[in-house]
C-alpha cells in the first residue's frame, strides 16, 4: 500500500451499521430487502471469526472478514474498499491483516470465492485456483 499514516486497519467486534451500508452500496452488494432486518449488519461483525476495518479520519473506508470454526479452515469474505480509495493497495492490506490474524490462531487452510476478473489480484497475495474443487451455492 502506498503508505498513508492516516489509514489504520483495526479488528472490531462492533461497527456502525451506516458504515457497512455505505461500503455495501458502494460495492453494489446492497439489496433493498436488507433494509427489512438491519440487525444482520451487527451479526456479520460480531459473529465473524474476525472483522477487519480500515479507517481514515474516523471514516470506515474498507472492510473484510474471516469466517471460521476457529480450529481448521477459514474463508475470507466481503472484502471491499470505497471506490475513491481503491488502487492503492488497501484491499491487499486488509486481506494480509486477516490472513495474519487467522494464521496466528493456527488456521492454515484459508480460502475465498473471488469475483471474475480478480484472479491476478488474489494470486499476488498467494491464493491459487483450486483445480479439483468447484465453488457451489445452494439455490
Amino acid at each position: 500500500m502506498k503508505k498513508s499514516a492516516d489509514i489504520k486497519i483495526r479488528f472490531l467486534r462492533k461497527a456502525k451499521r451506516e458504515d457497512i451500508i455505505c461500503l455495501y452500496k458502494d460495492a453494489g452488494w446492497w439489496r433493498d430487502d436488507f433494509s427489512k432486518n438491519l440487525s444482520f449488519l451487527d451479526r456479520i461483525v460480531k459473529d465473524s471469526f474476525c472483522f477487519a476495518a480500515a479507517f481514515r479520519d474516523g471514516e470506515m473506508i474498507g472492510m473484510g472478514r474471516g469466517i471460521s470454526d476457529g480450529c481448521s479452515d477459514a474463508y475470507i469474505q466481503d472484502v471491499v474498499v470505497l471506490k475513491k480509495y481503491r488502487g492503492n493497495g488497501l484491499g491487499a492490506e486488509i486481506i494480509k491483516a486477516i490472513v495474519k490474524h487467522l494464521r496466528s490462531k493456527k488456521i492454515d487452510w484459508i480460502g475465498l470465492v473471488a469475483q471474475p476478473g480478480t484472479e491476478k489480484f488474489y494470486k499476488r497475495l498467494g491464493f491459487q485456483k483450486m483445480k479439483k474443487h468447484v465453488p457451489m451455492l445452494l439455490k
